[in-house]
């Protein structure tokens, strides 16, 4: 029989559940549950019971739990969920975030050696073990902040051979580390620029020969695609896409980032989300607000390129779901504070904290189509973080600069 561990955590000022919230609409703080003087009580990896902490000590003693005694003012919310990163990567683009504020152009830059293919040059130069290594530093700074399921993509391989490398490098690293690590298969970033073909030759020749070894070695059930002038262009991308969902793949989106059109094939394609949106306009809005598909914002690459933000307020509003993913790769979003810009995004957007909160917890958690954490939940796992304030408000307010005192990943404090 395996042993059975219990854990009870308390007292909690405020346990902010994020449960039962609509997965679509705008929010207001009022919606949100949130219990005084809480006990979380866990077993083994999941959560048993929340609740008053007084009324569940007694309990929570006679099965003979481990006490984690809280002793001061915290806020407990569910772990937080980063649905979009490229943290598996080689180098850095420190003189392309020069150049460009110092007034070049995306083109200029990648005319010059730099963009994309710059980080591509660099990944392919890196063993599939310095990649796992440098995942697993960036990943270890994230559950620091609370971030405990990551979403990683490839994508600075561009071949069947490299991109192989980075999925192999991701769960490598995977299996180093607590956080859960979701990896994506973004082959379809930019077209390489040593592929002797067309796009749309390059694309088949992904879908035919990586597809498969992706499903039989278990490296990704996710494929995602850069849709744009600069990227893949929606015509092209069909084919691969259909193949992708006859495959039993989930297909997410790189959409809308420069110029619209990626939203409509993400919805097309039935695609769990959309992400970036910062072109997207009523048209794109009302398609995506029809749909299941997740509207996820990245305000990093906001920040990081000197653009519009997401129209979050309008995507709300119109009854979208959203998420709020940190994008943090070399080049557009390379500081990777999902807190700070979530919490920068809502002052920018007008977004109510259940609207920041729910977009990197239980909102984020779907756009990954994962049904068993973002909320303080029994049954769910026991992904929780711990806050040292005694007002929830306290989080956003203090734009990223408030951290975790304590982090639980699956009930183990790490």
């Amino acid at each position: 029989m395996p042993t059975i561990k219990h854990t009870f955590i308390g007292p909690i000022r405020q346990a902010v559940t994020m449960a039962n919230l609509p997965l679509k609409g705008a929010l207001k703080d009022e919606q949100m549950e949130i219990i005084s003087e809480a006990g979380i009580l866990i077993k083994n990896d999941r959560i048993l019971q929340i609740g008053s902490y007084w009324d569940m000590y007694p309990e929570a003693q006679s099965i003979g739990a481990e006490i984690v005694n809280l002793k001061g003012d915290f806020v407990a919310l569910p772990g937080f969920i980063d649905c979009h990163t490229h943290i598996c990567f080689g180098g850095s683009r420190a003189k392309d975030y020069a150049m460009r504020n110092a007034g070049k152009t995306y083109l200029e830059i990648a005319k010059s050696g730099g963009g994309i293919w710059d980080t591509v040059t660099k990944t392919r130069k890196a063993s599939l073990e310095k990649l796992a290594q440098l995942t697993i530093q960036r990943a270890n700074r994230h559950l620091k902040d609370g971030i405990t399921t990551i979403e990683v993509k490839s994508g600075y391989g561009l071949s069947v051979e490299e991109e192989l490398k980075m999925l192999k490098a991701i769960k490598s690293a995977n299996e180093g580390i607590h956080a859960d690590l979701i990896p994506t298969c973004l082959a379809a970033h930019i077209p390489p620029k040593d592929f002797e073909g067309t796009n749309r030759d390059y694309l088949k020749a992904i879908a035919e020969e990586l597809f498969p070894i992706l499903k039989e070695e278990g490296l990704a059930n996710r494929i995602d695609a850069f849709i744009e002038d600069t990227a893949f262009m929606s015509e092209d991308i069909q084919s691969y896409f259909q193949k992708a969902k006859e495959m039993g793949f989930d297909i997410t989106v790189h959409a809308d980032q420069f110029y619209a059109g990626g939203s409509k094939v993400a919805v097309d394609f039935g695609a769990i989300s959309a992400d970036h949106l910062e072109a997207s306009g009523e048209k794109e809005i009302a398609i995506l607000v029809a749909s299941d598909t997740i509207a996820v914002a990245l305000p990093g690459a906001s920040m990081g390129l000197g653009v519009a933000y997401t129209p979050a307020r309008k995507l709300l509003d119109a009854g979208a779901s959203l998420a709020i993913a940190s994008d943090w790769n070399p080049g557009s979003a390379p500081m990777g504070d999902l807190l700070m810009q979530a919490s920068v995004l809502g002052t920018f957007e007008k977004l109510s904290n259940a609207e920041v909160l729910a977009a990197i917890t239980c909102r984020a958690a779907a756009a990954l189509g994962l049904q068993d954490r973002g909320q303080l939940n029994p049954g769910m796992l026991a992904d929780i973080i711990l806050f040292p304030t005694s007002d929830y408000r306290e989080i956003t307010y203090q734009q990223g600069r408030l951290k975790p005192f304590k982090v639980f990943k699956k009930g183990i404090e790490v």
